[in-house]
């Protein structure tokens, strides 16, 4: 967005790690890389990077990732200087996150949620939240940075965006990252650990994101959970199995959780993809988008798409049932609509078929590995 600039600010000493911050490697990328990038992802094109110990390596590093540096001479005084040298460097009118580089797995998504917020709220300071409690980056007003340069420091901006607090919006974010930082040798082993949920959420983000949404009643979530179970356990058994492709286990749990994420809407399974895709889980929305029909062509493999789509077809409300009971119930209700009675039928036979070729790779059936 051009009148959003991201600040990262890097010019600390990382005095409680063995290693230096913006340099540590987070799964083949620096952590000033990854800040950098998930700003790229997310449609800032303007990052700038805020130096100050071991200037030099971090501005390489931050040219090479593509952002621009602003040097803070006076570091050691603190994070609030570098602060006030970012806003210093900001070009005039622009509004601005706020992210230190100790904060570097905040998903893409939950910064391009802040700026469509920022879009409809240009005066509000926005905080982004997680179950309530607020994180990082804050989007902060291009009318604070008077504030800002004039502050005398103390609380740091804590201190001043307190005063501030009239105009402070808080956005509910799925994003368990917004509150991991890495202060030490301990913390930044905890985020590489971390790495592997940020392609799709973990279960308690998912049922973050679903408690978040004004569709999802406590019906709907019951349901939501026991296609999970249904379908984390047909993933375990192929494992078992050892069938191939095989199944990525934390893919098929969140895409169970969050396949009804949209129920209630129109076209339900097409905008639960959408709303995946904005928050920047495609895999997710593939198999979201689909899990109402799928005509699976002879040979094509099983996967994840494929688990989550049977199981939702095995759960009435929370109760398992099978693939005939689930659509004999639709057809009670529009049986005496020739078209809508021959697509269910169609939806039933095919659900049959996904039905036996679930359980011949399995070497099980769905009863006895359900019932």
């Amino acid at each position: 967005m051009a009148d959003v600039v991201a600040l990262v600010l890097a010019a600390g000493l990382s005095s409680r790690m063995t290693g230096f911050k913006p340099l540590l490697d987070l799964g083949g990328r620096s952590s000033l890389a990854r800040t950098i990038d998930l700003f790229h992802a997310a449609g800032v094109k303007d990052v700038r990077v805020v130096t100050g110990h071991r200037a030099a390596e971090t501005r390489a590093e931050a040219v090479a990732a593509g952002a621009r540096v602003i040097d803070n001479s006076d570091f050691r005084q603190g994070m609030f200087s570098s602060i006030q040298a970012g806003v210093r460097g900001l070009p005039p009118g622009a509004a601005f996150l706020l992210l230190p580089v100790d904060i570097p797995l905040v998903r893409p998504g939950t910064v391009r949620l802040l700026l469509d917020r920022h879009a409809d709220n240009p005066e509000r300071i926005l905080h982004p939240t997680y179950q309530g409690e607020r994180g990082h980056p804050p989007l902060l007003p291009a009318d604070l940075r008077a504030d800002i340069l004039a502050w005398g420091g103390e609380g740091g901006l804590m201190g001043l965006l307190a005063r501030k607090e009239q105009r402070a919006l808080d956005i509910p974010v799925a994003d368990s990252h917004i509150l991991l930082d890495m202060d030490t040798d301990r913390d930044a082993t905890a985020l590489a650990e971390r790495l592997a949920y940020l392609d799709y959420p973990d279960r308690e983000e998912c049922e973050t994101l679903l408690a978040l949404r004004p569709n999802v009643n406590e019906r709907g979530l019951a349901h939501s959970r026991a296609v999970e179970r249904f379908a984390s356990a047909m993933a375990e058994a192929l494992l078992r199995a050892g069938y191939e492709p095989s199944p990525d286990a934390r893919l098929v749990t969140a895409a169970a959780l969050l396949h009804d994420v949209a129920k209630g809407l129109p076209s339900h399974e097409r905008e639960g993809g959408r709303i995946l895709d904005q928050l920047g889980f495609p895999r997710m929305a593939r198999i979201v988008e689909a899990h109402r029909d799928i005509d699976l062509p002879e040979g094509a493999p099983l996967t994840e798409r494929e688990i989550v789509y049977l199981a939702d077809k095995l759960a009435k409300g929370q109760q398992l049932v099978s693939v005939e009971e689930r659509f004999e119930a639709k057809l009670r209700l529009h049986g005496h609509d020739p078209e809508a009675a021959a697509a269910i039928r169609g939806r039933m036979a095919r659900a049959l078929r996904m039905q036996k070729r679930m359980e011949a790779a399995m070497g099980c059936g769905l009863e006895q590995l359900l019932g």
